[in-house]
């Protein structure tokens, strides 16, 4: 959503405008990356710090750690080397691995561009911000990551430099919704748009993603005002995509279908989500990007430890 005030310029004025307030190219987002990249550091280090991580146990073949040898483990577990170097048997660890990635993709299409006076930051700050910081945290628990049809999965330490490298580079056009792509059965996905695109077009989205076995989270981000329509008066809409002008003589008029036709796309979204096995959320960016990093990083916990229990061992 984009808007602008109706005062004395003319319509082709305001249009203008205000398509120039939503412009999501990439000389706004090449200035805007560098500030991006820290907070996202930021708050992924100040998340870490917080969680113990996601690796563990198992049958792999990367070292893990080593720990004190049980009574009735077999002793050809023992680590002789390690246990010489004192009084104690131990055991050498190794990882759980599984085939496993996840595909982050940030909506930067024209829409995500807008912030009101009540947002930290724009939705495409805000989706980027998080995008980088969830990558951080998942390549520090061991995962791979990667953007569908932009970069390939990677584990690399410097994930969010080879993200942002990516993204700035990126001429493609700008799409609403992720490219159409075949995630392995294993892969999780994040998508985070405002989601404003019609809800047949995200049904497909999803038919196609899950036809693998892929699971994963649409995530909504939106601006205070598109939550709560806060408008009175005469106001232009404008559609930044499309170009699309829309004027409301008395805005204020236009709340209550306003709230009621977000909450049925919204249902409708949910609704198709919850019949594929993803999940569905909304984000404010009125709100605390370390409170939506947490949220998605759960959630990602949750669903691996689960694909741990159905692929592990003895499964």
């Amino acid at each position: 959503m984009a808007l602008t005030d109706h005062g004395s310029h003319d319509h082709a004025a305001n249009e203008t405008l205000a398509l120039r307030r939503a412009d999501g190219e990439s000389r706004t987002l090449a200035a805007a990356l560098p500030r991006l990249v820290l907070d996202a550091r930021r708050i992924a280090g100040n998340v870490i710090h917080g969680l113990h991580g996601r690796r563990r146990a198992g049958a792999g073949e990367n070292f893990w750690q080593y720990r004190r040898f049980m009574s009735g483990e077999p002793s050809n577990k023992i680590d002789w080397r390690r246990s010489s170097r004192d009084d104690h048997l131990y055991v050498r660890e190794r990882e759980w691995e599984a085939a496993h990635t996840v595909w982050l993709w940030p909506d930067r299409s024209a829409s995500m561009a807008f912030a009101s006076k009540g947002a930290r930051d724009s939705k495409l700050e805000r989706a980027l911000i998080v995008t980088f910081a969830l990558a951080e945290l998942l390549v520090a628990g061991g995962e791979r990551v990667g953007i569908p049809g932009l970069m390939n999965p990677s584990s690399n330490r410097n994930i969010i430099d080879r993200m942002a490298e990516a993204i700035l580079h990126d001429r493609a056009p700008r799409l609403s919704l992720p490219p159409s792509f075949v995630p392995s059965t294993l892969s999780e996905m994040v998508v985070l748009s405002d989601f404003w695109s019609p809800v047949e077009d995200i049904r497909a989205l999803l038919s196609a993603l899950s036809a693998s076995g892929a699971r994963g989270i649409l995530l909504q981000v939106v601006d205070p005002a598109e939550e709560a329509f806060p408008y009175a008066g005469r106001v232009e809409f404008v559609e930044p995509e499309a170009g699309t002008v829309v004027i409301a003589g008395r805005a204020e008029t236009w709340t209550k279908d306003y709230i009621a036709r977000l909450a049925l796309h919204r249902d409708q979204i949910r609704a198709e989500t919850n019949r594929l096995g993803w999940s569905f959320a909304v984000h404010s960016t009125g709100r605390s990007a370390a409170e939506l990093l947490l949220m998605l990083h759960g959630r990602l916990t949750a669903a691996r430890d689960g694909l741990a229990v159905r692929t592990g061992p003895g499964a």
